[in-house]
C-alpha cells in the first residue's frame, strides 16, 4: 500500500492471478492467523447444525416435502464452506465461486417446489386458487409493469412458473461448464470484464437467467403468502432473499470495487484477488448467522393445511351412510331392516 502510494506498485498488485495458498498463509500476521482459525471454525460448525438439522428434518417431516427442505436449508452451508475453501486457496476461487452458484440455482428452483408442497400438492394448490387470480407484476422482472393482466391459476400457468425456475437450475451448469472450457484455452478470466472476453457476456447472460428465475418465486410467494403464514413462509422467503442478495448483489458491488483499484492491494493479494478475499470471509460470517437462524425456522413441525371447502363437502358426503332398497324394503349398510 506504501508502495502504491509512492507511485511503485509491488510485482503481486498486478499480478493476473491470486497467490498460492502457501504465499498468503506466510505472509498472514498473528491477527490474520487467529481470523482463519475463527472463520474456520464457524465454517465446521455451520455444517454441523445444518447436519443435525438435516437428521431431524429426514426423522419428522414426511418424505415428499423433507428433501426439499434439506435442499434449501443447504444454501448457506455450501455457500459458506466454498467461501471458506476459496480463503484458503486463492486460486480455487473462481470454482468455489461456480460450485456456490450452481447450487443456488437448485435451491430457487427448490423454494418454489416447498411453496406448492407446503400448500398440499399441485392438485390441493389448484382447487384452492381455482376461482383466483394471480398477480405477475412483481419483481425482479416486472414490478414496474403494473397494466399486466392478473392471470388464472391453472395447470397450465403452475408448469410456466415451474418452468421459469427449472430453466436456471438447467442452464446455470451448462454456462459453468463453457466458462470453465473456454478457461482452459485462456478466453474466460473471472475479472476481466472486457466487451473482448468472454465473462462479461457469460454475466449478462446469466443474469437475464437469473431475472427469469426470480420472477416465479415472486409471483407464487405473493399468491402463497396469506395461506401459508401459519408455516413461517415469510422468514423463510426473507432468509432466501438474504442468501441471494448477499451472495450474489454484495459480491458483484465488492468485485466491481475492486476492478476499479477503490479496494487497494496488500501483497500478496491484487486488488481483484482482494475482493474476493474479502468477500468469502463477509459470506463466512454471513452464512453462519443464516444457518443459526434457519435452524429455528425450519427445524419444527407445522400442522398440514385444512382442505378447501369443496373437498371438505366431498368427504362428508362419502362419509353418509349408503342406502340400498331391497324389495321395497330400505336397508343401510347392505343389512335389511326387520
Amino acid at each position: 500500500m506504501e508502495g502504491e502510494a509512492n507511485g511503485t506498485l509491488h510485482p503481486s498488485c498486478g499480478a493476473s492471478q491470486p497467490p498460492y495458498s502457501q504465499e498468503l498463509l506466510q505472509s498472514l500476521d498473528l491477527p490474520g492467523r487467529f481470523l482463519f482459525a475463527i472463520l474456520t471454525l464457524m465454517t465446521l460448525i455451520a455444517n454441523l447444525v445444518f447436519i443435525e438439522e438435516a437428521v431431524y428434518i429426514y426423522r419428522k417431516i414426511p418424505s415428499s416435502k423433507s428433501s426439499i427442505i434439506i435442499w434449501i436449508n443447504a444454501a448457506a452451508p455450501v455457500i459458506g464452506t466454498t467461501s471458506c475453501i476459496g480463503m484458503w486457496i486463492p486460486r480455487s476461487t473462481m470454482f468455489t465461486e461456480f460450485t456456490a452458484a450452481v447450487f443456488f440455482a437448485v435451491v430457487i428452483h427448490k423454494f418454489l417446489m416447498m411453496m406448492i408442497k407446503e400448500c398440499g400438492g399441485q392438485k390441493l394448490l389448484l382447487r384452492r386458487f381455482e376461482n383466483c387470480r394471480c398477480k405477475i407484476s412483481t419483481g425482479p422482472c416486472c414490478c414496474c409493469c403494473l397494466c399486466l393482466p392478473h392471470v388464472r391459476i391453472t395447470r397450465r400457468t403452475l408448469f410456466w412458473l415451474k418452468l421459469g425456475t427449472f430453466q436456471f437450475a438447467f442452464l446455470r451448469p451448462v454456462f459453468m461448464f463453457l466458462s470453465i472450457v473456454l478457461w482452459t484455452n485462456g478466453n474466460y478470466t473471472l475479472y476481466n470484464l472486457s466487451p473482448k472476453g468472454a465473462a462479461i457476456w457469460i454475466n449478462c447472460f446469466v443474469g437475464v437467467l437469473t431475472i427469469i428465475a426470480l420472477w416465479p418465486v415472486g409471483i407464487m410467494f405473493q399468491q402463497v403468502r396469506t395461506l401459508l403464514i401459519c408455516k413461517k413462509i415469510i422468514p423463510k422467503f426473507a432468509l432466501y432473499q438474504f442468501i441471494l442478495i448477499l451472495n450474489h448483489l454484495q459480491a458483484a458491488i465488492i468485485n466491481i470495487l475492486a476492478m476499479q483499484r477503490i479496494i487497494p492491494c496488500a501483497p500478496p493479494l491484487s486488488s481483484s484477488a482482494r475482493g474476493a478475499y474479502m468477500t468469502q470471509q463477509l459470506l463466512i460470517m454471513e452464512m453462519f448467522l443464516i444457518t443459526l437462524i434457519s435452524r429455528v425456522v425450519y427445524r419444527r413441525r407445522y400442522n398440514d393445511l385444512e382442505p378447501p371447502e369443496c373437498m371438505a363437502e366431498e368427504a362428508g358426503d362419502n362419509k353418509e351412510t349408503p342406502k340400498i332398497i331391497l324389495n321395497g324394503a330400505v336397508s343401510e349398510d347392505g343389512l335389511p331392516r326387520v
